[in-house]
């Protein structure tokens, strides 16, 4: 883990509050540039939060949210300088490191990657040893496609039997609905909702149940973005977990933050539900052993070890290096963000009746 002290980090939060008009306090802001690992939806709904509730604008930032196309293109993005900060999931960030990027993970917004496949509740496929013989549709760029090998090692099945068709993930979805395809594979937070709130029953068959461990958004940087501006690296983490906490205790209006800031998804007949059920799942992912034991946005090593081994085991090509756990991750600038026990408690009693979602 990368090892910087928060005494670097308290220079300027000791200075007093002061109000000014809100055209001068724009003009004031630091813009930053943050990429999405998909598009703007309620598994990454905490970003809008921060914006939306001046987590970000009350650390002097004016942080510009753009929409990615996957977990892996978003991480060669930020590890290429293309965007100064972003999410993607775990196993992304560990194979762009591992290719020579100079990504540090700063915080995890997700314990579970919800990576896996998707089929109609009434398939006749019960088991991935069902996948054989069938078509599946995936898309490239998305982080769950590297591990659909290892997860089919572990499940058991043949993937060379499986008819697997490449496809633009704005599709994927559509495919499966009208029968075009048998399974899709990717994130379940990410289709889950919609298929739910379209009222399309499906079931999922995750990475997860077979013992993969591989975490969901993170939030990644460049090595040298944190050597160099420490404090700018602090803001952005803080002000991210504070919108984490607040959408694990009031997810509903997180949802209502979020439909405020993407007015498009607002006036979808099924945009406020798909919204309101990906928070739910995300918050899920969130209120797990790691955090609950330590604090928000932990990451264990030994859980960053497994997924550097699975990289490198399963996914790694010639003349990728194995990346240094001390630069990879570091946990330096966590822990001002507390979450009680009630809370936790009350947080989790909320969200478990979207568990059903992503079985």
């Amino acid at each position: 883990m990368v090892d910087i002290t928060r005494r670097s980090l308290t220079i300027g939060a000791m200075a007093a509050p002061f109000v000014i008009t809100s055209a001068s306090r724009a003009q004031s802001l630091r813009q930053v540039t943050f990429t999405l690992p998909w598009l703007a939806e309620g598994s990454n709904a905490y970003t809008f939060v921060a914006k939306a509730n001046g987590y970000w604008s009350k650390r002097g930032l004016d942080v510009q949210i753009s929409r990615g196309f996957g977990s892996n293109a978003s991480a060669q993005a930020v590890g290429a300088g293309r965007f100064q900060f972003g999410l993607a999931a775990g196993p992304s960030i560990v194979q762009a490191a591992a290719k020579g990027l100079p990504l540090v993970t700063l915080a995890c917004a997700g314990y579970d990657a919800t990576m896996g496949v998707c089929v109609l509740k009434d398939s006749p496929i019960k088991s991935p040893k069902d996948l054989e013989g069938r078509k599946m549709a995936s898309t490239v760029s998305s982080g769950d496609y590297p591990f659909l090998g290892v997860f089919a090692k572990r499940a058991g099945f043949d993937i060379s039997k499986v008819n697997r068709l490449q496809t633009d993930p704005n599709v994927r979805q559509r495919l499966l609905v009208s029968k075009e395809v048998d399974a899709i594979s990717g994130f379940a937070s990410t289709f889950a909702p919609i298929f739910a709130a379209e009222k399309v029953e499906v079931r999922n068959m995750l990475y997860s149940d077979v013992g993969l461990t591989l975490y969901n958004n993170s939030l990644i940087t460049q090595q040298a973005t944190l050597e160099k501006e420490p404090q700018l690296c602090a803001d952005i983490t803080d002000g991210l977990l504070e919108a984490l906490k607040f959408s694990l205790l009031s997810p509903e209006e997180s949802v209502q933050l979020f439909l405020k800031q993407v007015p498009e998804t607002a006036l979808s007949a099924t945009g406020p539900q798909s919204t309101r059920i990906g928070v739910n799942l995300a918050n899920l992912s969130m209120l797990r052993k790691q955090a609950k034991d330590n604090y928000l946005g932990y990451m264990a090593p030994d859980d960053f070890a497994t997924m550097t081994d699975l990289v490198m085991e399963h996914i790694a090509e010639p003349g990728d290096k194995r990346p240094d756990q001390k630069t990879l991750f570091t946990n330096s600038l966590l822990g001002k963000t507390k979450v009680t026990a009630a809370e936790w408690d009350g947080a989790l009693k909320g969200a478990e009746e979207y568990r059903k979602y992503i079985s």
